[in-house]
């Protein structure tokens, strides 16, 4: 193996949710491995900024609201028009929500599934398209080890189900589009230092139980789950489609 297979150079990626923790990390890295980048969040922040002024040429950030119905199409025809391909989708928008099962709302219910689970379904089938009339692709979604296990001590039966259908919808993709040269693979994180998990690590009751059924004894960063995106997006996992791989410091091993 080569390690130019990690190398992105040539290729155009859609990042959402990148303006911030894991999303960032995956813009930061695809772009020093050569890649063109498309970035979308809903809001700016100042390390998203810098990024942008520090690629000027090969990274372009788009406002979007992921669950809007115009957004897959806006967002893949802004990637076309502005660098002329789509060859990577990385689905990493997403929302965590945290309450006992009788208590959570339908309002609730439909904000975690519209952002977790909708949205990643839509703007993967929109990105399909143009990687198929290419002759391939990859997608690369961000599911959860909470896909396949209850956490604890907090309660989040709808994220939990929303992860858990991302990953049975990149198994399930990447048998349809394996022959057509569309690999499709995600990405398990366990706790991950973030805006995500700030509220949760900053509660002893909370971090003390993470830290404590996690084998490696810490928490992961950011940078990472990035380069397991990397390697999944890249033509350093050309056999690979269909999994889910998992990145939690022995979390899920007991």
């Amino acid at each position: 193996m080569s390690l130019s297979q990690f190398r992105l150079d040539g290729k155009t990626a859609l990042i959402t949710g990148s303006n911030r923790g894991i999303g960032l990390a995956i813009a930061r890295l695809f772009l020093e491995a050569g890649a063109r980048c498309l970035l979308t969040s809903r809001s700016e922040t100042p390390e998203l900024l810098d990024l942008l002024s520090d690629h000027s040429e090969t990274a372009h950030w788009l406002a979007a609201d992921v669950t809007t119905p115009d957004a897959p199409a806006t967002l893949v025809a802004a990637s076309l028009d502005r660098f002329g391909s789509l060859d990577i989708l990385v689905n990493n928008a997403g929302i965590a929500d945290n309450d006992d099962f009788h208590n959570f709302s339908d309002e609730r219910l439909a904000a975690i599934m519209d952002t977790n689970f909708n949205a990643p379904f839509r703007l993967a089938r929109e990105a399909v398209v143009p990687m198929l009339a290419q002759g391939g692709g990859a997608i690369v979604n961000i599911g959860s080890i909470s896909g396949f296990v209850a956490n604890k001590p907090q309660l989040q039966v709808a994220y939990n189900s929303s992860k858990a259908a991302i990953h049975q919808m990149t198994t399930t993709m990447a048998f349809e589009y394996a022959a057509r040269g569309i690999r499709v693979n995600a990405l398990a994180p366990g706790y991950v230092v973030s805006d995500m998990t700030k509220g949760g690590l900053a509660r002893e009751d909370w971090s003390s139980v993470w830290a404590a059924n996690t084998p490696m004894g810490r928490f992961g960063q950011p940078e990472e789950m990035a380069n397991c995106v990397l390697f999944l997006a890249s033509d350093a996992a050309s056999y690979v489609t269909g999994t889910t791989l998992t990145a939690d410091g022995g979390y899920t091993t007991h």
